[in-house]
């Protein structure tokens, strides 16, 4: 590479050569940054779904030992009214069918999620972009 004009220089100084070979070097320097910015994003926004995941996680495990709890509970107080089988085979029946509709409604909403994607960079790259059409035009 030829340094023999300053970072600084004027455009009006430089040749044709010069200016292709700043051009060159800026643009590479841009890829860079915004690639490094946005794999800074991604990594950032994973570790808070991690930790939010995390703690989500513990707290599924205390409500499913509740639900059990309520569950056997249910069983107890329907064996007094019927047979314990019957009492159990109802209560399942139940669980079941709410589970099932509970699946349905999340599988729904999970396919309308919008994948991670990050914003802020490519906001940037779109500006970037903008930037160099209008500079050229």
């Amino acid at each position: 590479m030829n340094h023999d004009v300053n970072q600084d220089g004027q455009a009006a100084d430089m040749s044709t050569v010069q200016l292709v070979e700043r051009l060159t070097e800026q643009v590479g320097t841009l890829v860079r940054t915004e690639i490094n910015a946005g794999m800074a994003e991604v990594k950032e926004k994973g570790t808070r779904v991690g930790i939010g995941i995390g703690i989500s996680g513990a707290g599924a495990v205390l409500v499913f030992l509740g639900l059990a709890t309520l569950i056997a509970t249910a069983v107890l107080g329907l064996a007094t009214v019927l047979s314990a089988w019957l009492a159990a085979l109802v209560v399942a029946v139940a669980v079941l069918a709410l589970g099932g509709i509970m699946a349905a409604v999340g599988a729904s909403k999970a396919k309308k999620a919008v994948p991670p994607v990050p914003q802020d960079t490519a906001a940037s790259v779109s500006e970037d972009i903008a930037a160099i059409q209008k500079g050229i035009r």
